[in-house]
């Protein structure tokens, strides 16, 4: 889509995530704490715990709050057990919304994802009702600055990615959900620490809208991606540069 990329709508996105630090902080531990029980509390042994705790460190967390989530994981009598749940929906024209979720309580997260879904005139649907409209893919972002387009491709395609993405500030490589793990090692082991580094969903086909829709899907987004058991949020709408220089001189 010439004049359009992804790139500006992850750009806008990260910006306004920045300036949430403590919540973002909040969501990074609970995902230490869920990768800590899942495996020994080793990221040598635990890959899940590595991945997490390199994903805090992209994120500038402190290292002794990442240590804090692992012991507190693994102490005994912690009453937290949390759950990953998928939600999905659809926002205002059509656009499909995709929630990832960290929950202690199922009835707590449902009620709370669609009073804000339906609060901009979206809705929630039933599991599978716009999964198909993704792939589910690993995802990778490393900074521009770290290499050039060309040799970050062609390291995408050495560690067995599919693709390999580079718009103004960031690399994007995709890789299929069973090489991730392989991927993501190889790449890290050559680049150092990912931007971002996790299983997500990338739309098949792309959604663009104007700037009232945008402003309007990304007031949605952000009072879904305040709430605390929410970790991620996917949708397959897309605006261009222009817009989003827009959304960032209204904020």
């Amino acid at each position: 889509m010439a004049g359009h990329s992804q790139f500006a709508n992850i750009k806008h996105r990260k910006g306004a995530q920045d300036k949430k630090r403590a919540s973002l902080f909040t969501k990074l531990a609970r995902e230490i704490m869920v990768a800590a029980k899942s495996g020994l509390p080793d990221p040598v042994y635990n890959s899940r715990l590595k991945l997490a705790i390199a994903n805090a460190k992209a994120s500038s967390m402190p290292k002794d709050r990442i240590e804090a989530a692992i012991k507190k994981a693994t102490s005994a009598g912690t009453g937290e057990n949390y759950e990953n749940v998928r939600y999905e929906g659809y926002a205002p024209g059509g656009i499909a919304l995709i929630i990832e979720t960290l929950t202690d309580n199922r009835h707590r997260t449902v009620s709370d994802v669609r009073s804000s879904i339906t609060k901009f005139g979206g809705s929630l649907g039933e599991a599978g009702s716009v999964a198909f409209m993704f792939d589910h893919v690993g995802i990778i972002r490393f900074k521009k600055s770290i290499a050039s387009e060309e040799i970050m491709f062609e390291a995408a395609i050495e560690a067995g990615a599919d693709n390999c993405e580079s718009g103004e500030e960031l690399h994007e490589i995709t890789c299929n959900t069973n090489s991730f793990g392989a991927v993501s090692k190889f790449l890290t082991d050559k680049f150092g620490d990912a931007e971002h580094n996790a299983m997500g969903w990338k739309p098949k086909n792309l959604i663009e809208v104007d700037f009232e829709q945008a402003d309007k899907l990304e007031d949605l987004i952000e009072k879904l991606e305040d709430l605390d058991d929410v970790q991620y949020v996917f949708t397959n709408h897309i605006y261009s540069e222009e817009v989003a220089k827009k959304l960032a001189e209204k904020e």
